[in-house]
């Protein structure tokens, strides 16, 4: 916390400047599209973020993969966001979603637009617009996130099989991406948003333990972090909240992710695999020489990721947790 307020000062202003600046988009949606029924969107939604992420640090993290999770469902549609009813359980309650938090962030932005712009501002676009920012103020690039989408009123816990699994292979990695319209490049760049992750022992669990008939430990994982990780994850584990963070500078938005994949410490089998195959180890490699080549590249494959399933056949919500 201590070395999170200075450097999150600093971007707040550099970030407040910025949006007051940004271009105009000629993509479908557009980066100016609130400029005049609610041209103090990306302020209010910032100054709650940030300090959301003051008082609690895992918020950047969660926030950002909420945006992730919510897009490869059905498209970036706040659809993550709504809560079971008696009838119908929803994406948050799905097995991949369980551990989403902080929807509260969501609904403190929200309410404060609301009360700015009633009935203007979306859902989804809050989540896509909170994703940039705490990228931005966890040491990450600044992109102009572009707006216009609509909020959708179906949500379905079964949908969320069809997130990408920690355990996939890479070839299952670029079939997943791909019928979402994502490129290898996307994966390999999106993936680097797990600098900010931290992942329960159950994700990672079966790569330390009778991985196969003839190995006990997934062999492409570091034998040291593996054996640090079998102390972390006892069998049996008692602890619920036991874990590890996928990257060792897990506050700090760089490019540490992509040398611990390198070295044999990716956490996920779906991470260590980007560095075992020809077709994306070369993407890996160039964002570990170049930092700031992966700010460009996330930054890209994060407004690619935003353009996944738009639709205008949607509403705006009042409320992010349930349809008008």
């Amino acid at each position: 916390m201590a070395n999170f307020l200075p450097k999150t000062v600093f971007c707040l202003s550099i970030l407040l400047m910025l949006i007051t600046i940004a271009p105009q988009s000629k993509a479908a949606l557009n980066a100016n599209y609130y400029s005049q029924t609610c041209p103090q969107v990306e302020k209010i939604i910032l100054e709650t973020v940030y300090n959301a992420s003051v008082r609690d640090p895992k918020v950047p993290a969660r926030l950002l993969r909420m945006f992730f999770h919510d897009c490869f469902i059905r498209g970036c549609d706040a659809s993550v966001l709504l809560d079971s009813t008696a009838g119908n359980q929803v994406e948050k309650d799905g097995p991949p979603n369980i551990s989403l938090a902080a929807f509260y962030v969501i609904d403190d932005a929200k309410a404060k637009l609301e009360a700015a712009c009633p009935n203007t501002v979306s859902c989804a676009d809050i989540v896509a617009i909170a994703a940039r920012d705490v990228v931005t103020i966890s040491g990450g690039p600044y992109w102009n996130v572009l707006k216009g989408r609509k909020d959708g009123r179906v949500s379905k816990a079964s949908e969320t099989a069809n997130l990408p699994a920690p355990t996939l292979n890479l070839s299952q990695l670029i079939q997943s991406f791909d019928n979402r319209g994502l490129g290898i490049k996307d994966l390999v760049a999106l993936s680097g948003g797990h600098t900010l992750g931290f992942s329960h022992c159950s994700s990672f669990e079966p790569r330390l333990r009778n991985f196969s008939a003839s190995r006990d430990i997934d062999p492409s994982m570091n034998i040291e972090l593996a054996q640090e990780l079998r102390k972390k994850c006892p069998k049996p584990n008692k602890d619920r909240n036991a874990g590890e963070f996928l990257d060792s500078t897990s506050s700090t938005f760089d490019n540490n992710y992509y040398k611990r994949l390198v070295a044999g410490k990716g956490v996920f089998g779906s991470d260590q695999a980007l560095v075992g195959d020809y077709r994306t180890r070369w993407i890996v490699e160039s964002f570990v020489k170049d930092q700031s080549l992966f700010f460009r590249e996330f930054a890209a494959s994060m407004v690619n990721l935003g353009n996944v399933g738009v639709t205008e056949d949607g509403e705006v919500r009042v409320k992010c947790r349930v349809v008008n």
